[in-house]
């Protein structure tokens, strides 16, 4: 005769003690486990506050600045020197669609060259571009024309790049070096082809800027160029006579 086993009860077990330790441990885990994730996610939150950059501290921010600053806008009918192109006059501030952006761009006439140049607002300052001299900049450019020429004693196929170099350059103080270097006067020897097209580029380029400067046209302003030109090659000519007798 088969005797049936007996069936633990609830009270059983609740009695017994393997159970009730593992359900201990369990608990103890699952803290332990929840405590950590709460420590992991805080951390991750101190740490991206740190990361992330402040909203009232423009200088945290880690963004580029989407337009020019103030000083760095040009205006309708304004002049402003293109290094590779020499004065132009901004026409307007038009708005252009390309490849699904919008783009501000500037709108520069070269009447000499009789052509057009379309430059984006954001791109001024990685093209060149910039506001024509002043005056007190002026004086300083005749100073450089009434300096002595300085000629480098290398081929002339590099001098002629460096020349190319500097009046594309942008820059003024270059473009005056140029003028003085290739100038040559009446009592002096003739300047070979390559170098006579050197320098009128150069003289034109300074003359267009020094006649917006002084509210001339280009023709004057050559004239005074040269003028400044010719009495300081005569000084620098009788100084090396001088120091040879």
């Amino acid at each position: 005769m088969s005797v049936a086993k007996k069936q633990p009860t609830k009270k059983d077990k609740k009695k017994s003690p393997k159970v009730s330790e593992n359900k201990k441990i369990a608990k103890k885990t699952d803290k332990s486990i929840s405590s950590k994730k709460q420590s992991v996610i805080k951390n991750k939150k101190i740490s991206e506050k740190k990361l992330s950059p402040s909203k009232s501290s423009p200088k945290n921010s880690g963004t580029k600045e989407s337009s020019p600053k103030l000083k760095d806008v040009f205006l309708p009918e304004q002049y402003v020197v293109y290094p590779s192109h020499g004065v132009g006059k901004v026409l307007e501030i038009e708005k252009r669609e390309i490849a699904g952006q919008i783009l501000e761009m500037y709108v520069i006439e070269f009447e000499k060259e009789k052509m057009t140049q379309r430059v984006p607002i954001e791109k001024i300052k990685e093209n060149g571009v910039r506001k024509v001299s002043t005056k007190n900049q002026l004086k300083e450019i005749f100073e450089i024309l009434t300096g002595k020429a300085k000629v480098r004693r290398t081929m002339w196929s590099r001098r002629a790049q460096e020349y190319e170099a500097k009046i594309n350059s942008g820059d003024i103080k270059l473009l005056a070096e140029v003028v003085r270097d290739l100038f040559r006067s009446d009592s002096q020897p003739e300047q070979s082809y390559s170098e006579r097209q050197l320098y009128e580029a150069s003289r034109e380029r300074l003359a267009r800027e020094v006649a917006v400067i002084e509210k001339t046209d280009e023709k004057k302003a050559v004239e005074k160029m040269e003028t400044i030109l010719n009495d300081s090659n005569g000084r620098n000519e009788e100084l090396e006579t001088e120091e040879a007798i």
